[in-house]
């Protein structure tokens, strides 16, 4: 039992949370890339990938796993993320700290997402029963690729607007 829960209930209270992590974080880098702050939506990421982390931290742990150590690390990034955007309010260098953390919390729960799936959906897991085979390889590769691309336009999207009509009036 985990937090009154079967295990088998909780993970899949565990999956669900970390699909809508994943599925908000997307319309947020989306959003990022277009200048928008979607101030709900990116509520919803952080608190579903938080609370993503915070829960795989409560399955039965008998030895450190990569799952465990990308989550501790994706809890720091987060503290960072939250920051800029609530604490800092995106100033300065904050802005492209947001970015670069909520790009690379949402990176990394798509990294969890499919190391589970390989090992958990059987036609995935016969490609890469270890995870070491080229196929898992590769899945990752492309992910990390596509995440690099994205972080890059939403750095390049989200930027402070400039304010040409205030500099003009008063020149």
């Amino acid at each position: 039992m985990i937090l009154g829960m079967s295990v088998e209930t909780f993970t899949l209270l565990h999956v669900l949370i970390s699909l809508v992590g994943i599925a908000s974080g997307l319309v947020v880098v989306f959003g990022l890339i277009s200048a928008k702050t979607l101030p709900r939506w990116t509520a919803t990421f952080l608190i579903t990938t938080v609370l993503t982390s915070a829960t795989g931290f409560l399955f039965p742990i008998s030895k450190l796993t990569p799952g465990l150590v990308v989550g501790v690390i994706s809890m720091v990034v987060l503290a960072a993320a939250i920051a800029a955007l609530y604490a800092f309010k995106l100033a300065g260098t904050w802005r492209w700290i947001y970015v670069a953390t909520a790009t690379l919390a949402l990176y990394l729960n798509v990294f969890v997402l499919i190391a589970q799936s390989f090992q958990k959906i059987p036609a995935l897991h016969a490609l890469a029963p270890t995870g070491k085979e080229p196929a898992f390889g590769i899945a990752q590769l492309l992910n990390l690729a596509v995440f690099i691309v994205l972080g890059v336009l939403a750095e390049k999207g989200f930027r402070p607007r400039s304010q040409p009509a205030a500099s003009a009036a008063k020149a």
